[in-house]
C-alpha cells in the first residue's frame, strides 16, 4: 500500500516503474512472438495426426513440450541456455555486443527494439494516463498490440488466443467507462467485426481472392471493444493511410511485387495506439474544423 502511495505522489516514480516494467514484459514478448506461432503450429499437427490414425503420423508429433515457459530459452545456434544476466532486457543485449556469449553467433537486434518498444509505450502510457485504473487497462491493450504486430509481420496470423481474450477484456475495462460506454464498447466490437467482414466479402465477390485474413477481423473488434465504436473510423483511416504509404513503398523501392500479401494487422494496431491516446482529440479537432 505504501508502494501504491508513493506512486499515485509521485508522478516521475510511476513513469520511471512502468518504463522498467515495460522492459521486462517486452522481454516476455519477445518468447511470445517466436514461440506462440510455432506453438500453434505443432498444434495444428497434432490435430492433423489424430484425424490421420496413422501410428506413422502420430509418432511425427515431436513430444518434448514446448510453451512460453519451457524450454528454457536458448540460443539457436549452439543451444546455449540464457542465463539470467543474459537475459537482461537491452542492457545484455549491448554488453554481449548482439552476439552469442559461447558461439559468438550474431543476435537479431529485433529483441532489443521490441524490448526498448515495450518499454517506451508503457512510459509513454504512465505519463498520459497518470496513477489510474485507464494506464493499467492501456498496458495491457499496448502489450498484446505489440506482440500482435511483431507475430502479424512474421507470419500473417492473427493469433486468436491474444485478440480473442483482448477482445473479452476489453469489454471488461469499459464496465465502468473507462475509455468509452459499455454500450459503445459492445457495440464497437460488433462493428468492428462487421466492418472489415463487409469489405474482405465484398472484394472476395468482386474479385475472387481475399484481401485479408478472419484475423483482421477480430483485431477491429477487439479495439472497437476497447475505444467504443466511435473511434472506429479513425482507427481504419490511419491503418488504412499508413498502409497504403508502406505497400506503395515496397513495391516502388523494394521491388515487391504487386501479388505478395502485406500483413494489415499491424497497422490497425498503429491505428488503435494513435486512437488510444489522441482519437477524441483528433476527431474533436476535424469536427470543430469542419463545422
Amino acid at each position: 500500500m505504501e508502494l501504491l502511495q508513493l506512486l499515485r505522489a509521485a508522478p516521475a516514480a510511476f513513469i520511471a516503474v512502468c518504463g522498467v516494467l515495460g522492459l521486462l514484459v517486452g522481454s516476455f514478448l519477445n518468447v511470445v512472438i517466436y514461440r506462440l506461432p510455432r506453438m500453434m503450429e505443432r498444434e495444428w499437427r497434432e490435430q492433423c495426426a489424430v484425424l490421420d490414425a496413422a501410428p506413422d503420423a502420430l509418432a511425427a508429433v515431436p513430444g518434448l513440450r514446448f510453451n512460453l515457459v519451457v524450454p528454457r530459452s536458448a540460443c539457436p545456434a549452439c543451444g546455449h541456455q540464457i542465463s539470467a544476466m543474459e537475459n537482461i532486457p537491452v542492457l545484455s543485449y549491448l554488453a554481449l555486443r548482439g552476439h552469442c556469449s559461447q558461439c559468438k553467433t550474431a543476435i537479431s537486434p529485433r529483441y532489443p527494439i521490441v524490448e526498448a518498444i515495450t518499454g517506451g509505450l508503457s512510459a509513454f502510457v504512465a505519463w498520459h494516463f497518470g496513477f489510474s485504473f485507464a494506464a493499467l487497462g492501456a498496458l495491457l491493450f499496448v502489450w498484446a498490440l505489440i506482440a500482435l504486430t511483431f507475430i502479424d509481420f512474421d507470419t500473417h496470423l492473427l493469433p486468436d488466443s491474444i485478440t480473442q481474450p483482448l477482445l473479452w477484456l476489453g469489454l471488461l475495462v469499459n464496465l465502468n467507462g473507462t475509455f468509452a460506454t459499455l454500450n459503445s464498447a459492445v457495440i464497437g466490437a460488433v462493428a468492428g467485426y462487421l466492418a472489415l467482414w463487409s469489405v474482405y466479402w465484398l472484394f472476395k465477390l468482386a474479385t475472387g481472392k481475399e484481401g485479408m485474413g478472419f484475423g483482421d477481423f477480430k483485431l477491429l473488434a477487439a479495439i472497437g471493444a476497447w475505444l467504443g465504436w466511435q473511434l472506429l473510423p479513425l482507427t481504419i483511416l490511419l491503418s488504412s493511410m499508413v498502409g497504403a504509404a508502406v505497400g506503395i513503398t515496397l513495391i516502388l523501392f523494394a521491388g515487391r511485387g504487386r501479388q505478395v500479401p502485406i500483413p494489415f494487422g499491424p497497422y490497425l494496431a498503429g491505428g488503435g495506439l494513435i486512437a488510444l491516446f489522441w482519437g477524441r482529440a483528433i476527431t474533436q479537432a476535424y469536427l470543430g474544423t469542419a463545422l
